[in-house]
């Protein structure tokens, strides 16, 4: 039986601090995890054999390179199980744009392999599994908005001023690796507390390193800024601006120069992965997240 309509969310980093660099070179962190309800969405088929086959994917991806592969192959050979499945994934979120789809995609299977072959993981064990496929990976495990210290693994729910978000996606790839080898990135933000983001806000210091080096992403914010508070998520290259209604998002991307993609966003307290858990493997739901608005 084929188990439908998994979600695998978006998000936002609503700042990114870079308060230091530890001696195994992974970069100290502070952040606030946005979960957005644009979500990709997966189905999954368990099979008796223990083959791992990502059945449907982005073209432009090989499976074995795919993290939903990997996923699902750390998750069998961790607990052992023979069981093996078939995997379907949808791709909504734009690739390599900051926005954590391939991050979410593992976590989603991580979730969902665990309860449809019963290995019997709580929360933090699949969190600990998550973080070796990427730093991103534990707070869409966890499926909840979170403030974020270390390296992006230490984890706090943070209740999160009820927003929507413009986002625009200009036509480039960021590598995240160049980014954090930059010699000009700063590595010594001070630290804030949750409290001091929420009264004054704070910056993505991968922006500068990020508008240098690429003119459509500068010219994305730029463009953004003058119709809001407009920044780089992650290390790009999406941007965002955040507003109180539905309609005032929207109305900034009114004008959206064809040459880039945009879409507005509801923030999410809490994962729609949480809830399709909840209802079951067997439920049937439906594969799109709703209240997406394309643009």
């Amino acid at each position: 039986m084929i188990s439908r309509g998994w979600p695998a969310p978006a998000k936002l980093n609503l700042f990114l601090h870079v308060t230091g660099r530890r001696p195994d070179g992974y970069h100290e962190l502070q952040t606030v995890f946005q979960l957005l309800d644009l979500c990709d969405t997966l189905a999954f088929e368990p099979r008796p054999d223990g083959v791992i086959a990502r059945v449907a994917g982005p073209g432009g991806l090989e499976p074995e390179r795919d993290l939903v592969v990997r996923a699902a192959r750390l998750l069998q050979s961790r607990t052992g199980t023979s069981l093996g499945a078939n995997l379907w994934l949808d791709k909504h979120i734009p690739m390599g744009g900051g926005l954590g789809g391939g991050s979410s995609d593992a976590a989603t299977v991580l979730v969902a392999l665990n309860a449809l072959w019963g290995t019997g993981l709580d929360v933090e064990a699949l969190a600990a599994l998550g973080l070796e496929l990427g730093a991103d990976v534990p707070v869409f495990v966890r499926g909840r908005s979170a403030w974020a210290e270390g390296v992006g693994e230490v984890l706090e729910p943070v209740d999160l001023p009820a927003r929507w978000f413009a986002v625009v996606c200009p036509a480039v790839g960021v590598s995240t690796a160049e980014v954090f080898q930059a010699p000009e990135l700063t590595r010594n933000s001070p630290k804030i507390t949750i409290r001091g983001f929420l009264q004054a806000g704070g910056r993505n210091d991968c922006e500068p390193v990020v508008t240098a080096r690429q003119p459509e992403v500068r010219a994305a914010i730029e463009w953004l800024r003058g119709r809001g508070a407009a920044r780089l998520t992650g290390t790009g290259a999406c941007v965002f601006a955040g507003f109180s209604t539905r309609e005032e998002a929207a109305a900034a991307l009114v004008g959206l120069p064809r040459r880039w993609a945009g879409f507005v966003a509801r923030g999410l307290a809490v994962s729609p992965l949480v809830q399709r858990l909840q209802a079951g493997p067997a439920a049937d739901v439906p594969t799109l997240a709703d209240g997406v608005t394309g643009v």
